[in-house]
């Protein structure tokens, strides 16, 4: 079948509601960055211990909403733990903002760290499972793209509040200034308008076609599919997941996972999670202003190199959009861990020469736009995919609780590295990681796309 063989525009407006849980993810992730300078002062954190747990509190929550996502929404739906996800994201919001203390700032960032974590592991899982094969790649796609729109959207704000600071400022300056006061507030403040807006319209989206056949009810996964391609389309659908799915309507548990066949896909899973954030490129989003400082830049020049660096972050994903079902997940994969290798040997060389000036930013910006047409958005579509229907929910939950945890280590032991090690050392560190990724990947992932989930359920679980 074609592209209009299918009802795209409800195929576009179900993704891209679904995504708008991607663009919370990444404004909320990356708000922190811009804000940082700030709120630091305005709460005294002085220790390593402080500031990295500021900065990581919330991949605690997104650990935590990543292992209740897949469980409940085994049980409830993908539908009903996205809508909450919506009202924890406008929460946290809400209480950041108008936080009185450090305490209460990280209980805010622990909520909405666990909105990230259903979002970040149902919204991509949701968008396949209602995506036909042959454009799979590309909606789910979507889903990175929204975190990225996410991301610029956190820097362009952080960056119009936030008032210009004199080069060599006191921390008392800043402190007393109005982004001290005031400013790294409306930073978080403005993410409620998405949030709010993400709560209210998950309530006219379907629930996913393949949890409504795991739970009995076909008729209503029938019309979903109808509408998306038709008859012929909602029959062979159907036909295809009711035979996965045959003889095996127990209760989804985590022992599934352990079953014969179904422990080297989960394995590939979580490598590739993990891959994802040990890369290093996300330490340049949460510790913009140490990677950029050290290359010479002041507070004012940092926030416009972070919009600069989302800018390109957002273009390369449509570069993975536009190539993900042409050239395939697995050819994307591997262009993107070399290249890192590559640059991050280059950029740990500049650091350790004590080189300054534009040819860093240029070298930063180019391992983003590498990372964003490869392994960033990529990685969401192949663990969306691999995992059989009857466990996907489970799976994807341990799946992407391993990427938060990697996420966490990441974030938290930077400011160590980067104090013991210096950027040189930390880049070449993320370097060496960039090659095993590369050498795994080589070995170990096959090709998906244009496959039907239940093709690829059929030719993995063997």
């Amino acid at each position: 079948m074609t592209d209009r063989s299918y009802n795209m525009n409800y195929i576009w407006f179900i993704s891209l509601v679904a995504a708008m849980g991607g663009l919370l993810f990444g404004y909320d992730w990356v708000v922190i960055g811009g804000a940082k300078p700030f709120y630091e002062k305005f709460f005294s954190l002085n220790t390593a211990f402080q500031i990295g747990w500021a900065m990581s509190s919330a991949l605690a929550g997104c650990l935590i909403g990543a292992l209740i996502a897949g469980g409940l929404s085994d049980r409830f739906g993908r539908k009903k733990l996205l809508i909450c996800a919506g009202f924890l994201f406008t929460l946290s919001a809400i209480g950041t903002a108008l936080a009185p203390d450090f305490t209460l700032f990280v209980v805010y960032r622990l909520i909405g760290g666990i909105g990230i974590g259903i979002a970040s592991t149902l919204s991509p899982m949701y968008i396949a499972e209602l995506s036909p094969a042959e454009i799979r790649g590309r909606f789910v796609s979507i889903n990175q793209l929204t975190i990225v729109i996410g991301i610029l959207m956190a820097q362009g704000i952080n960056w119009m509040i936030a008032r210009p600071v004199p080069e060599n400022a006191s921390a008392e300056y800043i402190l007393n200034s109005w982004n001290g006061q005031a400013g790294w507030r409306w930073m978080f403040g403005a993410e409620t308008v998405p949030a709010f807006m993400f709560f209210i319209l998950m309530f006219f989206i379907p629930e996913s076609p393949r949890w409504l056949i795991r739970n009995a009810k076909q008729d209503k996964a029938a019309l979903i599919l109808f509408k998306i391609g038709g008859d012929h389309y909602s029959d062979r659908t159907l036909a295809e997941i009711k035979e996965t799915l045959a003889d095996d309507f127990e209760k989804v548990n985590f022992k599934n996972l352990l079953k014969p066949g179904m422990t080297k896909i989960l394995g590939l899973g979580v490598f590739l999670a993990v891959f994802q954030q040990w890369c290093g490129i996300n330490v340049i989003f949460n510790y913009a202003e140490e990677v950029f400082s050290q290359a010479g830049y002041g507070i004012s020049d940092i926030l416009l190199n972070i919009v600069i660096t989302g800018t390109v972050n957002l273009v390369f994903t449509f570069v993975a959009i536009f190539t993900v079902d042409r050239w395939g997940r697995r050819a994307l994969m591997l262009t993107g861990a070399f290249g890192l290798t590559g640059i991050y040997l280059l950029t740990g060389f500049g650091y350790f020469m004590g080189s300054q000036g534009i040819h860093m930013l240029i070298l930063v910006v180019t391992a983003i736009a590498c990372y964003a047409m490869s392994l960033a958005p990529i990685t969401w579509v192949v663990i969306s995919e691999i995992f059989p229907n009857r466990i996907r929910g489970a799976a994807m939950s341990i799946a992407v609780s391993a990427l938060w945890i990697a996420c966490f280590v990441l974030t938290y032991t930077f400011p160590f590295l980067n104090r013991s090690l210096g950027a040189a050392g930390t880049f070449w560190i993320y370097s060496a990681i960039c090659l095993i990724g590369f050498i795994f990947i080589k070995a170990r992932l096959p090709e998906t796309k244009g496959k039907t989930l239940e093709k690829i359920e059929q030719e993995f679980v063997k």
